[in-house]
């Protein structure tokens, strides 16, 4: 009898199993969007974010496709972040005033600030010139730096608690930024003049970046630290915006929302403009095309569980704030070696996009206002899996242009509309854009075909980037019936005739 159930067992689990690969062979899903159903207005930019690197050096072989391409994008609050593993390109004030003497030096960072405001000329920026120089941390020896602008420098950062704990000195340091970079130039902490001869328009000021990690600052400093520094380019600036937190493990870390949100907390006066955060996947070290692309969208889910969460804190809170999720993105084990592993393999741009593109689809309908993929470039050493360009030929991968197609097809202002899908592989959803045009925005999560079904989208178009188009622009297809062919972790965006 035993033997009979388990027989009869194997075989109900094979015969499962056998339909289940037949049904993911031949995929077929309909789509019936309500598009007098109107569920959310979107709020939702799409930008870049644009970190300092080396590469972007004038004189760099791939410098000029590089701001070609974030010039290409036409995107609004693109963020530019000088960071701390370049401290010569990052931190213009080296190392501390003495006998009537500064080190101020911006000769590395203003050629490539000034390449960035000019890709970008016509649309609202943001700035983080994160840095804090060591000098201004107590710290049981100077710290070093490299002589090489180029290398990179992960034990530059140290040090907990600053040396003047009045906050000032720090607060002057980013006033004196923010005057270069839009007054034209600062005194300097003995009095002398330094001019820049810029007068940029900065539409946010980002206050430091990845602050629960970056010198493990408590949600109580970073608050003081915020005001200290808006205080301080308030008085040279009067009109700039602030942006706060800039998280790296938002999810994880409630505490710093719940804190830094409450006015209460603040200096009478202080704004919170916009709060910020980040997100990457992370597949784990030994996992294929098979399980990651289970892996990634599984943690997305949870990303934008996390996200309701902290958007009901700052709906509490602070509800005139905004959200900027101005670093999302995908990265693969051991972020930092050196030298790869293994290769990257060309089907993981494809995957990276088509998380990209899920969570843009939710996130439009969640009230975020601006979300920013992440990065324009990295390379071996410098979270290479993130990079939006090829950073040997500077030739845009496929991430970039789903990047791409959807700022160009989606904006604020577009209406969402009520999307029926019976599918757990594909995501689908519908806009009414504001120019009155039916799209649809489709993101297969698995590697394997759909036949998809649109009633009207015959005579219309579809713009998609899949395996097939690689490191090339969107491929453009005329619809001649309601059906059409999505392959495997392809994106694509269908545009309706009528």
């Amino acid at each position: 009898m035993m033997k009979r159930s388990y027989s009869a067992l194997a075989m109900f689990v094979f015969i499962g199993w056998l339909l289940q690969t037949v049904s993911f062979a031949s995929d077929q899903v309909k789509i019936a969007p309500e598009w007098g159903k109107v569920t959310y207005t979107s709020k939702t930019a799409i930008s870049m974010e644009v970190c300092l690197e080396p590469p972007m050096r004038r004189g760099s072989p791939i410098h000029n496709q590089l701001f070609k391409a974030l010039r290409d994008l036409h995107a609004d609050y693109a963020r530019y972040a000088p960071w701390f593993p370049y401290p010569r390109l990052a931190v213009p004030e080296l190392e501390p005033p003495r006998d009537g003497k500064t080190s101020w030096d911006f000769s590395l960072l203003d050629s490539i600030t000034a390449d960035f405001v000019e890709a970008t000329e016509g649309h609202p920026i943001v700035l983080d010139i994160s840095t804090i120089p060591e000098w201004m941390f107590k710290t049981d020896k100077p710290v070093p730096y490299p002589a090489d602008p180029d290398a990179i420098d992960w034990d530059y950062e140290q040090g907990t608690e600053l040396r003047d704990p009045t906050m000032k000195e720090v607060a002057d340091y980013w006033a004196r930024m923010a005057s270069w970079y839009t007054k034209g130039g600062f005194k300097d902490e003995y009095g002398n003049w330094h001019a820049s001869g810029h007068h940029y328009k900065v539409a946010y000021w980002e206050v430091l970046n990845e602050i629960d990690g970056e010198h493990h600052m408590t949600p109580e400093f970073y608050t003081r630290l915020y005001d200290a520094t808006v205080e301080g380019i308030r008085q040279t600036s009067p009109d700039m915006k602030f942006m706060g937190l800039a998280l790296a493990d938002p999810a994880g870390r409630p505490d710093y929302f719940q804190y830094f949100l409450d006015s209460r907390n603040h200096k009478p006066g202080i704004p919170i403009d916009m709060i910020s955060y980040h997100f990457y996947t992370m597949p784990d070290v030994d996992e294929t095309l098979e399980t990651m692309q289970h892996t990634i969208f599984d943690q997305a889910d949870k990303f934008l569980t996390a996200i309701r969460y902290i958007e009901s804190i700052r709906a509490r809170l602070s509800p005139h704030a905004k959200t900027y999720i101005d670093e999302l993105g995908t990265m693969l084990p051991d972020p930092q070696a050196p030298k790869l592993a293994r290769p990257i393999p060309d089907w993981y741009w494809n995957l990276a996009g088509a998380m990209w593109a899920y969570a843009y689809g939710h996130l439009a309908g969640m009230g975020i206002d601006a979300v920013g993929g992440a990065e324009l470039i990295d390379y071996p050493g410098q979270f290479a899996a993130t990079t939006l360009v090829n950073w040997e030929t500077g030739q845009p991968n496929a991430r970039y242009w789903v990047l791409k197609l959807l700022r160009e097809n989606f904006n604020p202002g577009d209406k969402l509309v009520a999307t029926n899908l019976e599918s757990q592989s594909l995501f689908a959803q519908a806009f009414v854009t504001s120019r009155g045009e039916r799209k649809i925005l489709l993101v297969n999560k698995r590697d394997r075909q759909v036949e998809v079904t649109i009633p009207g989208a015959g005579g219309g178009k579809a713009e998609v980037v899949d395996q097939t188009t690689g490191s090339s622009p969107p491929a453009t297809t005329g619809l001649e019936t309601d059906g059409m062919t999505l392959n495997g972790l392809a994106i694509a965006v269908v545009t309706l005739n009528r």
